[in-house]
C-alpha cells in the first residue's frame, strides 16, 4: 500500500504517460472508493442528501479542472492502481485514530520511516536523472530542505483532519482546496481559467458547502443525544427526618 500511495502522483509529473486531466480524474474517483469501503468494511452509511452533495461536488470539480484526458496503458495503471490503496489509507488513518485511540504522530512515526525507504528504492527509476547529478548548493539544499518541513507540517495537518473527521471529510477538504484555488487564481491574480471551469468550481464549492452543513447537522445531533439527562437524588434533611418520626409516634399514641 505504501509503494502505490508514494508512486501515485508520479503518473502527474511525467506527461508522456498520462496528462493531469486523466490524473485528476482518478483523484476524483477516491471519494466513492472511500464511500463504498466504509459500506463493505465498517457498514457505514451516509444520507441520500449527502451523496447529492458529493455528487454535485465532483461534477463540478470534473468540470473545472478535467481538460483533457491523454494517457497510455502504464500512466492508467499507475494512476488506476494507486486509488484502492489511497482510499485504504485514509481510511485506515480515521479509524485508528478515532477508535484505536492513536495519535497522529505516532502513526507517522509508524508510517513515515516506510515511505522513505521505498521512494528512496524507487527514485533511480521513477525520478531521472537521480539525486547524485542534482546541484546541491545552498539555495538548492534550503529549497529542499523547506520543502520537506512545508511537506511535514501537511502530512502532519492531513492526519489531524483525519482524526477530527472523517476519510470522506478529508477528500471533500481536498476537493474544497482545489475549487478554492481555481476561483482565487481567477480574482486576485486575473487568470482565465474559462467560463465553464468558473462555474464548475462554483457548483463543487456548494456542493462541499451543503455537505459540511449536513455533517455539523448529523454531529450535533449525536453529541445532543449522547448527553442524556441524570437525576441526582436529594439528601433527606433532618427537619423532614423528626417530622416523620413525630407523626409516627402520635399515630401509635392514638390508636392505643
Amino acid at each position: 500500500m505504501k509503494i502505490l500511495t508514494a508512486i501515485g502522483p508520479v503518473s502527474s509529473q511525467f506527461s508522456p504517460w498520462c496528462s493531469v486531466g486523466f490524473y485528476q480524474m482518478a483523484k476524483i474517483a477516491v471519494t466513492p472508493t472511500i464511500v463504498f469501503a466504509e459500506f463493505i468494511r465498517f457498514r457505514k452509511t451516509i444520507s441520500f442528501k449527502k451523496i447529492l452533495a458529493l455528487a454535485v461536488m465532483l461534477a463540478g470539480i470534473a468540470v473545472a479542472t478535467v481538460t483533457d484526458l491523454e494517457f497510455n496503458a502504464f500512466g492508467a495503471c499507475i494512476a488506476i492502481a494507486w486509488i484502492i490503496p489511497s482510499a485504504i489509507n485514509k481510511i485506515l488513518w480515521s479509524n485508528l485514530q478515532q477508535e484505536a485511540n492513536w495519535t497522529s504522530l505516532a502513526l507517522m512515526w509508524k508510517t513515515t520511516p516506510i515511505t522513505i525507504f521505498f521512494l528512496l528504492a524507487l527514485m533511480p527509476w521513477l525520478d531521472p536523472p537521480g539525486v547524485l547529478s542534482f546541484k546541491w548548493d545552498i539555495n538548492n539544499s534550503t529549497a529542499v530542505l523547506t520543502l520537506a518541513l512545508l511537506g511535514f507540517l501537511l502530512q502532519r495537518s492531513g492526519a489531524l483532519a483525519l482524526g477530527a473527521t472523517s476519510a470522506t471529510s478529508h477528500v471533500v477538504l481536498g476537493q474544497f482546496k482545489t475549487c478554492v484555488i481555481v476561483v482565487g487564481g481567477y480574482l486576485p491574480f486575473n487568470s482565465d481559467p474559462g467560463f465553464v471551469s468558473l462555474c464548475g468550481a462554483v457548483a463543487a464549492l456548494g456542493g462541499t458547502s451543503v455537505y459540511t452543513s449536513l455533517s455539523l447537522k448529523e454531529t450535533n445531533h449525536q453529541s445532543s443525544s449522547k448527553q442524556l439527562p441524570t437525576q441526582i437524588p436529594l439528601p433527606k434533611s433532618k427537619t423532614s427526618e423528626n417530622g416523620s418520626e413525630g407523626s409516627t409516634v402520635t399515630s401509635t399514641s392514638n390508636v392505643v
